[in-house]
């Protein structure tokens, strides 16, 4: 629902005529902001991940891309390649800023599972260099993220139905999988319950399928989506032997056919938003960090009021402030903005065109000015400025040429 009251800019119809947005006035940064990121030359530095064979659209990539970003502007530019590797569709940096890992999305690893790479970063140009390939102990990695202290790497994999704890050993190399988890539970049914009216958004409930893993902020516990059986479950972690047992509240259930696919804390470690990919939703949880539990506080959907047909959301953020909530919609190409109230709860405050087709990952620069999508299908990442006052965005009219883009990090 798109308030007219807001700035002109605001509109979509709006931004596809006014590319003059690129002139905009820059708000001063602190010294801190403006060397966030920044490797020892100075520049702030950002990899893009991208598919090199067909998985849900394109494969116009080569593998991981490296970028030098314009603190001023929030400009990409002086693309090069970086890394030749396969679908690395999801990459993080390690604490210590000398490692990189990239999940590659295949299916064809050491007879039928897929792989996690691990890369040593030049400290002066940012450059890649392989360090080792491992399993990922699963199918079709989608998703990984690393503990608080950088010792163990956490592998959803979405074919395989599997997640993983790989140890991270000296040097920055991923060992073998010392802890592997596959649930078992009823799968949801095709149709999602709380899918717009129309919706033809059928992706994943015909088997196990594991799409996030992260921990919470204070290392004590590691959430888990399974997208087919509409749950996200919840392990007690062990930091010492990086192994995951059932917390005491197992796993919390999404309605049936929604999908839960990625999640976000909030800064304060109390609050997180589950976003369902089949259904268009985000549910608001109180998370519980003496036990793990979830409690549901509000479900809102990501689409204007009225929306009727398909779409699949895939991205959800919130702002470093802690104010402003961000998700990406597939096939409604838009990013959706809301308000973060003072009790957690969201209010949409309206939607913003993408400016290119199939936004499957959307990212905010250190500074928590520019806000990145990779726009998959149109080969290419766009790039919005984020107004501080209101969390509302401005197309730049910066265009990035990438092939399939699926990933954006920066190196902070």
């Amino acid at each position: 629902m798109t308030d007219r009251n807001l700035p002109r800019a605001w509109s979509r119809r709006t931004f596809l005529m006014s590319t003059a947005a690129v002139a905009l006035t820059h708000s001063a940064l602190t010294p801190a902001q403006k060397n966030a990121g920044a490797s020892k030359s100075g520049k702030l530095l950002a990899y893009a991940g991208t598919y090199t064979s067909a998985v849900d659209g394109g494969a116009n990539g080569e593998g991981i891309y490296l970028f030098e970003v314009d603190a001023h502007t929030g400009e990409l530019s002086n693309r090069k390649l970086v890394a030749k590797t396969p679908n690395p569709s999801w990459i993080t940096i390690h604490p210590s800023k000398k490692y990189l890992y990239a999940i590659n999305e295949v299916t064809n690893f050491e007879g039928g599972s897929g792989s996690v790479s691990a890369f040593a970063i030049n400290a002066t140009t940012g450059e890649l260099g392989l360090i080792n390939t491992v399993s990922s102990e699963g199918a079709g990695p989608a998703h990984m993220s690393l503990d608080t202290q950088g010792r163990y790497a956490f592998v959803a994999n979405y074919a395989g139905g599997t997640i993983a704890v790989l140890p991270i050993l000296a040097g920055g190399s991923l060992g073998a999988a010392v802890d592997v988890h596959r649930e078992s539970a009823a799968l949801g049914s095709k149709l999602a319950t709380d899918a717009p009216l129309g919706s033809f958004a059928i992706s994943g409930h015909d088997s196990p399928h594991a799409h996030m893993i992260e921990p919470d902020l204070q290392n004590q516990f590691v959430l888990a989506t399974d997208l087919a059986q509409d749950r996200i479950y919840g392990y007690k972690f062990d930091a010492t032997a990086g192994k995951l047992t059932p917390a005491e509240t197992p796993f919390t259930s999404l309605p049936s056919g929604d999908g839960p696919r990625h999640f976000a804390f909030h800064p304060n470690g109390h609050w997180l938003y589950s976003l369902q990919e089949e259904a268009s939703t985000i549910v608001f949880f109180h998370f519980d960090g003496e036990n793990g539990s979830l409690k549901p506080e509000q479900t809102i959907s990501t689409l204007p009021a009225g929306f009727a047909g398909t779409d699949f959301t895939s991205e959800i953020i919130v702002a470093p402030n802690g104010k402003y909530l961000y998700c990406a919609n597939r096939l409604h190409d838009t990013i959706s903005v809301f308000a973060i109230g003072a009790d957690g709860k969201l209010k949409l405050l309206g939607e913003t065109s993408t400016m290119g087709d199939y936004p499957r990952h959307c990212r905010i620069d250190p500074s928590g000015n520019y806000l990145y999508v990779c726009a998959q299908k149109s080969d290419c990442i766009t790039l919005f400025r984020i107004h501080r006052e209101t969390g509302l965005l401005t197309f730049t009219g910066h265009y990035t040429p990438v092939g399939s883009p699926a990933v954006l990090t920066f190196l902070v």
